[in-house]
């Protein structure tokens, strides 16, 4: 249930279609002139264009770019341009560059990038990825900003006493009465919107953020979620307090919180 990072701007939206061009090497591609700017990240870059807005986006926001990627030896290893379509994705779901880099600018600039490897895919990337340092020309067209994160609830650091319980172990509250009677099944599929967060408030997962509801079969997420959405009915929204044996454990795989999670769940709809 917790999101995974994409590589570059690889999640393409055919919102616009311009007229395919191959783009032009640039002159400095080898290395970044005296003249750019630099980061304490090691990221440097330069404006080729002025921007025409003043807002910048934020690392959550959701931008559409234009962009054209060469190694140091003048390769053009991608392109936007050359195919025409505009590219849109999280800015938190790249390469570090990108998300660092592109929160410098504003709608309507071009900015010239040489982000390091660090910055980037390393030195030696697998899967076909360019390796060292990269350089970027980009165009910024739109900033979309990301939905409001949700508030952390006030009882997040534990269930309180008026919370129902189950013998397994979770606690739960109803926050929003629902509109249907049938509870659904561990083997049915059901649409939600959820948020996580670990004990000390901090938000890991968000449908919320996302601004976009899953579906999934019920009895292929954690034990805690088969058991306690099972509690509910359409149009009921509850907060759960799972312990760590029934979500992901006091140790778990790289990337995943330990310990109880507490979760907000709206069931939007039993999809059988």
């Amino acid at each position: 249930m917790i999101p995974h990072a994409a590589g570059l701007a690889l999640a393409i939206s055919a919102t616009v279609r311009a007229e395919p061009v191959m783009p032009e090497t640039p002159s400095d591609v080898a290395a970044a002139p005296a003249d750019a700017e630099k980061t304490t990240s090691g990221l440097a870059s330069k404006v080729l264009q002025k921007g025409k807005g003043e807002a910048h986006p934020a690392a959550a926001d959701t931008v559409t770019v234009h962009y054209s990627g060469w190694t140091t030896d003048g390769k053009l290893f991608d392109s936007s341009v050359k195919r025409g379509t505009p590219a849109s994705f999280p800015l938190n779901g790249v390469i570090k560059g990108w998300t660092e880099g592109v929160q410098l600018m504003v709608e309507g600039e071009k900015r010239r990038f040489w982000i390091p490897a660090n910055l980037a895919y390393g030195e030696n990337p697998g899967g076909g990825r360019p390796g060292g340092l990269l350089v970027f020309d980009v165009e910024l067209l739109g900033i979309k900003p990301a939905p409001k994160p949700p508030a952390v609830p006030e009882d997040v650091a534990a269930a309180p006493e008026s919370a129902e319980k189950t013998t397994s172990g979770i606690a739960s509250r109803v926050l929003k009465k629902g509109t249907g009677e049938a509870h659904p099944k561990a083997t049915d599929q059901v649409q939600v919107h959820y948020s996580g967060w670990t004990t000390d408030g901090k938000l890991f997962d968000s449908s919320i953020l996302r601004n976009e509801p899953i579906v999934f079969p019920l009895n292929q997420v954690i034990p805690g979620w088969t058991e306690g959405v099972q509690l509910m009915v359409e149009g009921e929204k509850r907060r759960f307090w799972i312990p760590g044996k029934l979500a992901y454990g006091d140790s778990p795989p790289p990337g995943a919180p330990a310990g109880t999670l507490v979760f907000d769940v709206e069931l939007l709809k039993i999809v059988k």
